[in-house]
């Protein structure tokens, strides 16, 4: 059991090694079109329409083969290369291509690499004659692999996270902004749990829906704890080199970048290799981010951009205090969870 729980971490910093260029590229590309063509570029432009369009798109793309790299070299670590076609594809399905309502985000993702990489070792045992040998790493594998994988994350994986998103939503607008406190801890767990997976999502969508009706104050607590988790662990990594290793240093800029372009999915490389550590470091500090943002009154007009749309706030100073504050609850949780990277390694 041991030997699989380590085989498994291995798998997954191996995919997030392979993510990683995919999530910096994706994100500062998104950053600078919202930057030069402002907050609803998306909306205002076509894609491609102008300078700006064709830059914000073209970080959209990297950005949508994220979730894909990851479970492909997930399973590549496991199965070697006859997994990076298995895990791909049941990847690809955690991003709900076919928009069935199946997104299940980066988590999914992971779990579609382990299986497929799992599931990749099984097929490679198929008893087949020596003449056909040549056929199971190129035919085999991958026909049944992919075909497999794609059946368990569409019958059996994606239903319930969706059904498990639609309760999410119905709580979310439930609880409405009655008690503001509750729905702030609630808000930013939910934005920081899978950052771009389907409790992120539901958290934006009744933000989304908030600002329809007039009432601004979600949005703004959702750009907290959304900023708030790249923004914690570049704090933690600044403050305490010693428990971190020189790849995660490296990724500070970009970490700093995501936080003021309020791109959540920077710190996905950080919760995909130590989930245990990070995600409740991740959550803790979005939570009070959030809180705090209800308490100060917070309103933010435009649905995305970071920093890039500070115009559109209410309150810039409360803003960043808020901001600067769960940054710090972030670290402070992380770095208390979370051993020196030599004691990592003996463990």
């Amino acid at each position: 059991m041991k030997n699989t729980l380590q085989e498994i971490k291995e798998s997954l910093l191996t995919g997030v090694s392979y993510m990683l260029p995919f999530v910096i590229s994706g994100g500062i590309l998104i950053a600078i079109g919202f930057l030069i063509g402002g907050y609803n570029i998306p909306n205002d432009v076509a894609q491609g329409g102008n300078f700006a369009s064709t830059i914000f798109w073209l970080g959209k793309a990297a950005f949508g083969l994220m979730v894909p790299i990851l479970g492909a070299f997930v399973a590549y670590s496991i199965a070697d290369k006859p997994g990076i076609a298995v895990g791909m594809v049941g990847a690809w399905m955690a991003t709900d291509p076919w928009g069935l309502g199946q997104a299940s985000g980066f988590l999914g993702g992971l779990l579609a690499g382990i299986i497929a990489g799992y599931l990749t070792n099984l097929l490679k045992k198929i008893p087949v004659p020596a003449s056909l040998r040549s056929l199971l790493p190129t035919l085999i594998i991958p026909v049944l692999g992919v075909g497999i994988i794609g059946l368990l994350m569409y019958y059996v994986i994606g239903w319930p996270i969706a059904a498990l998103t639609g309760a999410l939503t119905d709580f979310l607008n439930n609880m409405g902004t009655g008690n503001m406190l509750i729905l702030g801890i609630v808000q930013g767990c939910m934005l920081a749990f899978d950052m771009g997976g389907p409790c992120n999502k539901v958290a934006y969508a009744f933000a989304l829906a908030a600002m329809d009706t007039g009432n601004f104050m979600p949005m703004a607590a959702n750009f907290i704890g959304s900023m708030t988790p790249p923004l914690g662990l570049a704090i933690a990594i600044l403050v305490s080199k010693n428990k971190f290793n020189d790849a995660d240093r490296a990724a500070v800029p970009g970490l700093i970048a995501g936080a003021l372009a309020m791109i959540t999915e920077f710190a996905i490389p950080f919760a995909a290799a130590n989930p245990l550590q990070v995600i409740p470091s991740l959550m803790a500090g979005s939570a009070v981010g959030c809180a705090l943002s209800y308490m100060f009154g917070l309103t933010m007009q435009a649905p995305h951009g970071g920093l890039f749309v500070i115009f559109a706030l209410n309150n810039i100073i409360l803003f960043l205090v808020a901001l600067l504050i769960g940054g710090l609850v972030t670290a402070g949780v992380l770095l208390l969870l979370k051993k020196p990277v030599d004691q990592n390694i003996e463990d």
